[in-house]
């Protein structure tokens, strides 16, 4: 049974999220930690095998690296569906109906005869990982906030860094095993896995009294009240936009690395898990600085760096100096910067609006990935090698600093901002 108790925030401002018992807040974390993880892994876990898939089913790089842009398009429109759904009738049902989608969608995958059914079920996989996504950082919402949030997210992008370690190379052994189509096999079982713990594990954590039942008008209003914070919006474009950086990377990688530097699909898979340590190091390195530094500066000073870095890595593509290791070295340092910022932003984000916190999540992350829906086919367009992915990235790490500086402007945010005082225990 459901219980729904009010909490008072107490003198030492301790959020609803650290007055649970040790252990459950431990479990809940660790359970939120596997939904954030489904929407990398069914991102990446098929990198290795798209050259495979080019030549399997008789197309070409760019219509397969549109079956990657249909996941990212999914798990964007599916964040906006899911969003004021799970504050209208509560975390668990969406969170659960979505994973249940992204399972058969898996199923559908293995048998898929054509790159056009290959894309149109990742577009299906990619709603049901929004869910997901989406309530993952609600749910952050609804028990943490302000520093506390912030802490909570580095630890939760620690899971977004592991996954693409794990992914490409779990994709790799499979591919030594069996075809592209066991990856999708593969999927399904952790598809399976998540829904199952999540199932026994998550409470619900908006009670009743906070769920808003506006309906469509509803949603449509609290979108629009979204739309209409200035800061807001600007730290969401700031997030989308780091991110089409990492997206960049993401789609280009295995065709740079794989077609121009002659990788192995197992050597593919240990250069994209370097890229994922340093963004992991800089998730947590984020946990120290913000002992000393608020988020607001967290964000600023590693979007400047970011874009130095960026910098870096186009003229050295550009100009082919230093050759494998001019382009890995500033691409994990422009990677490790997007660790740093990644926390800060929907940190400062969602702090704005607990009240509607699965809303705010939802446009955070179809910002997100929508913007990344772009990038990834981006750079198949200019040519799938590394200027093009350099180029891409660049572009990435400059809109999200002026992004950040001009409509942002961090430095007048507040240093505290209020967090939810209600929470509905399991």
């Amino acid at each position: 049974m459901s219980e729904t108790r009010t909490l008072t925030p107490p003198d030492d401002d301790l959020s609803p999220g650290e007055r649970l018992p040790l252990g459950r807040r431990f479990r809940i974390v660790l359970v939120l930690g596997l939904l954030t993880a489904l929407g990398p892994l069914t991102i990446d876990m098929y990198l290795p095998a798209l050259p495979t898939i080019t030549d399997n089913l008789q197309t070409t790089a760019a219509a397969v690296q549109l079956t990657l842009t249909g996941t990212l398009v999914g798990l964007a429109f599916g964040q906006l569906l899911v969003g004021p759904l799970s504050d209208a009738y509560g975390r668990r049902i969406p969170l659960l109906a979505g994973i249940a989608v992204h399972v058969l969608a898996s199923v559908l995958c293995v048998v898929a005869p054509n790159v056009a059914v290959l894309g149109g079920l990742r577009v299906l996989q990619g709603l049901g990982a929004a869910a997901a996504a989406v309530v993952a950082m609600a749910m952050v919402r609804d028990l943490f906030s302000d520093l506390a949030a912030a802490r909570l997210f580095s630890r939760l992008m620690l899971v977004v860094g592991v996954a693409p370690i794990l992914a490409p190379t779990i994709g790799g052994v499979v591919l030594n095993w069996t075809s592209w189509r066991g990856v999708f096999v593969a999927l399904t079982v952790i598809g399976v896995t998540i829904m199952g713990v999540s199932a026994l594990v998550l409470p619900e954590t908006l009670p009743v009294t906070r769920r808003r039942n506006g309906g469509v008008l509803g949603s449509v209003r609290d979108y629009g009240r979204l739309l209409t914070d200035r800061v807001y919006v600007g730290l969401i474009l700031v997030a989308g936009l780091a991110m089409a950086a990492l997206f960049a990377y993401v789609s280009g990688s295995s065709y740079v690395f794989q077609d121009g530097y002659g990788m192995s699909e197992q050597q593919f898979a240990l250069v994209f898990a370097g890229g994922a340590v340093g963004l992991i190091g800089a998730t947590q390195f984020n946990v120290r600085l913000l002992r000393r530094w608020s988020p607001q500066q967290i964000l600023g000073g590693s979007l400047l760096a970011g874009l130095g870095f960026g910098l870096i890595f186009l003229v050295l593509a550009i100009t082919e100096v230093g050759g494998l290791a001019g382009i890995l070295i500033p691409l994990w340092l422009v990677l490790a910067m997007v660790g740093l910022a990644m926390p800060n932003a929907p940190a400062l984000a969602l702090s704005r609006h607990g009240e509607a916190a699965g809303t705010a999540a939802a446009l955070l992350g179809a910002v997100q990935f929508g913007v990344g829906a772009l990038a990834a086919p981006l750079v198949g367009v200019l040519g799938v090698g590394a200027v093009a992915m350099a180029i891409v990235v660049f572009g990435g790490m400059l809109a999200a600093t002026l992004v950040c500086f001009l409509v942002v402007r961090p430095h007048r945010l507040p240093a505290h901002q209020p967090g939810p005082a209600v929470v509905a225990v399991h």
